[in-house]
């Protein structure tokens, strides 16, 4: 074999190597939606427009992990200096959103689930202020969470509860690798988030937990062997699941109120269907692929900041509407 091609498949290894974890997709009321793409970090960086998308951005050029060094830095919210997503999608509560995962390998992992309420335009709320309600939870019982998600094509599956009260908030799947968790700062979390709209008739506005105080690098379920034989239990790690018609509590309280807004102005364009997209939810363009419109931002000292828009009253009748064009996508 040649040197240079013993380099290329050298590099080609270590790329897979690193690049652990991101969300490539996710389906919320039957349709299929990008995550923020990597690539797209490096069309910022370059002064290139990329799309808008619900996903929040992150600046993981490698799809790495926060570290539970890193567990008291806002890192810990959405990912590595993340930014919220441009754009807002409707998902029902009582419906599942599916989070599509690109090449999770590791399957010592528990996966959790969490929703924040922004009180307002989730695309311009402050990471620091989400408070964060743990609605779903999977560890070990007798297969890791990690082992069910690859066996599912990668997917994984979360309910919003039917009982919380309509409005805008943040849903965050993370993925909590423990391959090397039976070492100090060994556990890797990947925290993915998207921004969505709930609607329906819950009511529940239970109090939550803000990213910096969701965990600790020594918890049971962080400093952990996932590699031991014979594991029979598992101490998921984080704030109590919520239950419906139960207040949450705060682990450990904070200081702000984890009410909720009214529905936004602001819905996304499906940036992909499925064959069972709904008729009516995105503007076809002429090869049949709904589009979206890009917004160029720029790379400041690595965080990625993307424009602010105002937000307009959405007119009677839309489904789907751009806040930022004025633009009644279907009605």
């Amino acid at each position: 074999m040649s040197p240079r091609l013993t380099t290329f498949l050298t590099g080609a290894f270590a790329n897979q190597v690193l690049a652990h974890g991101i969300l490539t997709k996710f389906t919320a009321n039957g349709v299929k939606y990008d995550g923020f793409a990597t690539e797209s970090i490096y069309k910022i960086q370059n002064g290139n427009p990329a799309p808008d998308v619900a996903a929040w951005s992150t600046a993981a050029l490698d799809r790495g992990y926060i570290e539970p060094n890193s567990m008291s830095t806002q890192d810990i919210n959405c990912h590595k200096d993340a930014a919220p997503g441009v754009l807002t999608v409707e998902v029902a509560a009582g419906s599942s959103i599916d989070f599509v995962w690109a090449d999770w390998p590791h399957d010592q992992s528990p996966v959790l689930t969490y929703i924040a309420p922004c009180n307002g335009d989730c695309a311009t709320v402050d990471k620091s202020t989400l408070e964060w309600i743990k609605i779903d939870e999977a560890g070990f019982d007798g297969e890791w969470a990690g082992k069910k998600l690859m066996d599912n094509d990668f997917t994984w599956s979360s309910k919003i509860p039917s009982t919380i009260a309509a409005g805008n908030y943040v849903v965050r799947n993370e993925i909590i690798n423990l391959h090397s968790g039976m070492e100090p700062n060994g556990a890797q979390l990947y925290p993915q988030c998207v921004n969505v709209k709930i609607t329906g008739s819950g009511t529940d506005t239970p109090k939550g937990t803000l990213g910096v105080n969701l965990y600790k690098p020594d918890d049971a379920g962080i400093l952990f062997d996932g590699n031991a034989k014979g594991i029979s239990n598992y101490p998921i790690p984080g704030p109590p699941l919520y239950v419906a018609g139960e207040p949450a509590v705060s682990f450990p309280a904070s200081s702000a109120s984890g009410s909720t807004q009214g529905p936004s102005a602001s819905t996304a364009i499906p940036v992909s269907l499925s064959s069972s997209t709904p008729i009516g939810t995105a503007v076809p363009a002429t090869n049949g692929t709904p589009t979206v419109s890009a917004v160029p931002t720029t790379l400041v000292t690595s965080k990625i900041a993307r424009p602010t828009s105002t937000v307009r009253a959405r007119p009677s009748g839309c489904r789907a509407y751009n806040a930022k064009t004025s633009h009644c996508i279907s009605a």
